[in-house]
């Protein structure tokens, strides 16, 4: 039990990308004897609800379900301004009543800042990607406010600010660097990490439940060498991909492949699944990689963090949004291979598997980031600085 009990709340944001690298913590948290309440639209009360949580019920406006994002970044941004005005009222109905000790609250989740700032409480942003650092706004977020439409998000923002009784009405302060951030990320992928304020950021790393806690996956008897393939959840629907790695890894000596394509492919759709291949619209894939010697990954940040945590060499081939940074960056740290998909033809796929688990560079510096991975301390360490804010 924890020296205290507290009401904690998380404000969250409906995506599965963003959900899943908390949901430990929360898991962690309850654990210690907190009640714990999650905003979040209902799409997510099982993964909630499973962490031991009450789920606090918004429906969402942003695109999770279709995952069709604009691509243009001021109307990407601009979704999440119409989630936060619609979602704070829903909010302010159950917390004005019951408020929270402590507002934890996603990146993308404004409302939570809002709402915490409004009655005065102490509040923590949890990351699940990258932050912002010194001299971000001269590298990314100049660029952004010359876009067409940025004064008008701008103003719009501001006005929203000024009505929803938040402390912070800069604009740029508000969505900026708040002064207590947890990022759930290794500090390996993390840009420019150099230049970020630590005293107002700690990297926890992947967030975890305890080795054997989890799902579970058995080897299977007589596999040398095991290589797991997936792109997520969200950019699935690539039969013509999957066809490709069958066609590079199938039936390759030595090698058990577990192939995920998620809810959006028919299996039908790849024709013959050669003898040496298990294909699953889900995986359990921490599990999986635990006894993986590689990882064909679309390079989200979720599955970056995880192939780093279990040290196993990837092959990134990114699919959209921050994945072709993260690829960069696993290229750049010495444990992956990029293929952009009208690139992954068997051949390249073959090739790339093979040049990594022949590279004794790939294999030392996969364990050197494992180690470092490790020793951020994952979940128990952000639950010990959450509970910190409590006092």
């Amino acid at each position: 039990m924890s020296r205290r009990r507290a009401h904690i709340t998380m404000v969250g944001v409906p995506a599965v990308s963003h959900v899943l690298p908390s949901i430990e913590v929360i898991r962690e948290l309850v654990a210690r004897g907190h009640r714990v309440t999650y905003a979040n639209d209902p799409a997510r009360a099982d993964l909630i609800t499973a962490a031991g949580a009450e789920l606090v019920p918004y429906t969402t406006v942003l695109p999770v379900s279709d995952n069709h994002w604009p691509e243009d970044p001021i109307a990407a941004m601009t979704l999440f301004l119409d989630e936060a005005e619609q979602v704070l009222p829903h909010l302010r109905a159950t917390y004005d009543q019951d408020p929270a000790d402590l507002y934890l609250y996603d990146i993308g989740a404004y409302a939570g800042r809002a709402l915490a700032e409004a009655q005065g409480r102490p509040l923590m942003q949890l990351s699940p990607t990258f932050v912002a650092w010194e001299g971000y706004d001269q590298d990314v977020a100049a660029h952004i406010w010359r876009l067409p439409g940025a004064d008008a998000y701008r103003a719009r923002f501001a006005r929203w600010l000024a009505d929803c009784g938040a402390s912070t009405t800069d604009m740029d302060a508000f969505s900026g660097r708040p002064a207590h951030t947890l990022a759930l990320i290794p500090r390996a992928m993390q840009p420019h990490a150099d230049q970020v304020d630590t005293d107002t950021v700690t990297f926890v790393g992947r967030c975890t439940r305890p080795r054997g806690s989890e799902d579970t996956w058995t080897r299977p008897a007589g596999a040398e060498h095991v290589l797991l393939i997936s792109l997520g959840s969200a950019y699935t629907d690539q039969p013509e991909f999957y066809r490709q790695c069958l066609a590079a890894y199938g039936n390759l000596p030595g090698w058990h492949v577990v192939l995920q394509i998620g809810k959006r492919t028919d299996p039908k759709e790849l024709g013959e699944i050669p003898p040496n291949v298990e294909v699953h619209s889900w995986v359990p894939q921490l599990a999986i990689l635990d006894q993986a010697d590689a990882f064909v990954t679309h390079a989200g940040m979720g599955s970056s963090c995880e192939g780093l945590l279990a040290g196993v060499p990837m092959i990134a081939v990114p699919q959209g949004a921050e994945q072709f940074l993260n690829a960069d960056r696993l290229v750049e740290l010495g444990v992956a291979r990029r293929i952009d998909t009208p690139d992954a033809t068997a051949e390249t796929l073959r090739r790339a598997l093979t040049e990594l688990v022949a590279d004794a560079e790939v294999a030392r510096r996969s364990a050197r980031l494992r180690a470092d991975a490790l020793a951020e301390g994952g979940t128990a360490r952000a639950a010990d600085l959450i509970e910190d804010m409590l006092g």
